[in-house]
């Protein structure tokens, strides 16, 4: 259960930083509820990812949270925010997520 919440709390780690892009582009109002959703999305993450390192081993969990938010956060800058999808940074990702995988199969929870 815990691996599913750190996977949660990766997920709002990439809400985080797609709102915080999207207010850096808007203005007024609108840019007041993209640095809210940042806030929302910063609470939920951080809260997650606590609860999540209440069982498995710190530093296991952070890599995997802070590579879930690296991973989905490119995904978010090429889809949306049109950023260059290269060989390389595809490459890249590649290795990131196999890493992601490797430590959870071999963390003893």
């Amino acid at each position: 259960m815990n691996w599913i919440i750190l996977i949660i709390a990766g997920l709002f780690e990439v809400g985080f930083t797609a709102s915080l892009g999207k207010a850096k582009t808007t203005a007024g109002m609108e840019s007041v509820w993209w640095y809210g959703s940042f806030v929302f999305c910063l609470t939920m993450s951080m809260s997650l990812l606590i609860k999540a390192t209440q069982t498995l081993p710190l530093g296991t969990a952070y890599a995997v949270w802070t590579g879930i938010g690296a991973v989905g956060t490119v995904l978010v800058g090429i889809i949306f925010f049109k950023e260059p999808a290269t060989l390389w940074r595809l490459i890249f990702m590649v290795t990131l997520i196999g890493s992601i995988i490797g430590l959870k199969v071999v963390s003893p929870h």
